[in-house]
């Protein structure tokens, strides 16, 4: 819940995996709608958690072809 609320209704949530290696955290893949990253920035920061934007990488372009 911390994460949607951080995060508010702004962006559309249009990717969303979730990876539990049994233990006590996991890792997240999430994909947002958004128009410009820096919007989005501040609520990512303000979440804490560790992230990186992809939208500027080769490999992310390739899957949005398919």
């Amino acid at each position: 819940m911390n994460f949607l609320n951080t995060l508010g209704e702004k962006w559309n949530i249009t990717l969303f995996h979730y990876r539990n290696y049994g233990a006590a955290i996991g890792d997240v893949l999430a994909g947002f709608e958004i128009a410009d990253p820096s919007e989005i920035e501040g609520h990512l920061e303000a979440l804490g958690y560790p992230y990186q934007l992809v939208s500027g990488n080769s490999s992310y372009r390739t899957f949005l072809r398919c």
